[in-house]
């Protein structure tokens, strides 16, 4: 965080573009970029700006996220719900043209329901459709306040019950898996997936790249881990990429083959797909097609 506030929006932008090159060398082309690490309005501002700013330099579609609701920072100390406040009151609308989307982290090392349903309320004012962070430490409840209030997608939920999964699936809430952050922290809790393969979750998978939990620059590493450590099938991983990923960011123009949507490709040197989720350390990505164009190479 202080790191995030004290740099400028070229130091950011030096630091996040060769992130970004490696995850296009590996195929991708739409990209979720959250802020949440500068935890005040002009650093979460910046953050922003200079994620927006990749999509252009880059060919690559950008989605943005405010995570400004991602800690209480220590300036807020003993004060979370002055600070929730400040997120709904000042920074989400101070963003809203920056951000398409609003993020909050129902934890309770985080932000309780109240705070939650605050920041949820100020999204929804913006006009911005929002997600979660959640059951990540302790099951929260987050499965169950996500789907109830209309959240694109909840993400983590290593600890979510089954009660709180067959609420998304009803309500089409989107399952972010990160096992990334289940690797990285040696986290001994998973995500029920055979709860919401009952419940009919739609289950995304991504790299939840952050200094703090996921240091991961590799989707297919991603691929990897969902089908090992949460025990994916190969379909539901390759899916959880492409399709559910789209809909976890509320995009219905990609993510698919089929006529008159979006012609975003990644071109693979693989006999079958199943080798996208077995290898790790090898990356057989030969290039992308970007809106109809071939980008030769990586």
């Amino acid at each position: 965080m202080r790191a995030t506030r004290a740099a400028d929006e070229a130091t950011l932008l030096a630091a996040a573009l060769p992130r970004a090159r490696a995850l296009l060398a590996e195929g991708v082309t739409t990209l979720e970029i959250k802020s949440g690490y500068g935890l005040e309005q002009a650093a979460e501002l910046r953050q922003l700006r200079v994620a927006r700013r990749i999509a252009e330099l880059l060919p690559v579609s950008v989605v943005t996220t405010l995570l400004a609701a991602h800690a209480v920072p220590p300036d807020y100390a003993g004060r979370r719900g002055d600070y929730a406040r400040l997120v709904a009151e000042e920074i989400i609308p101070a963003a809203a043209g920056l951000a398409d989307a609003v993020d909050v982290f129902h934890d309770r090392l985080a932000f309780d329901d109240a705070d939650t349903l605050l920041v949820i309320a100020a999204a929804r004012r913006a006009g911005l459709p929002f997600k979660l962070h959640g059951d990540q430490h302790a099951d929260m409840g987050s499965a169950a306040l996500g789907a109830r209030h209309g959240a694109l997608s909840v993400d983590h939920l290593e600890r979510a019950d089954a009660a709180g999964l067959a609420a998304m699936g009803a309500a089409g809430t989107v399952a972010v898996l990160l096992p990334g952050a289940t690797y990285f922290l040696r986290e001994a809790a998973m995500p029920d997936i055979a709860a919401m393969r009952a419940a009919g979750v739609r289950m995304a998978l991504a790299t939840d790249m952050n200094p703090g939990s996921s240091p991961a620059q590799s989707l297919l590493l991603m691929l990897n881990l969902g089908c090992t450590l949460f025990r994916l099938t190969v379909a539901e991983a390759l899916r959880g990429v492409t399709v559910e990923a789209a809909a976890a960011l509320g995009l219905a123009d990609r993510g698919r083959l089929a006529p008159g949507l979006r012609c975003d490709l990644a071109l693979f040197g693989v006999t079958r797909p199943a080798e996208l989720c077995y290898w790790f350390g090898r990356n057989p990505c030969l290039g992308r097609v970007f809106l109809g164009r071939v980008l030769e190479g990586r």
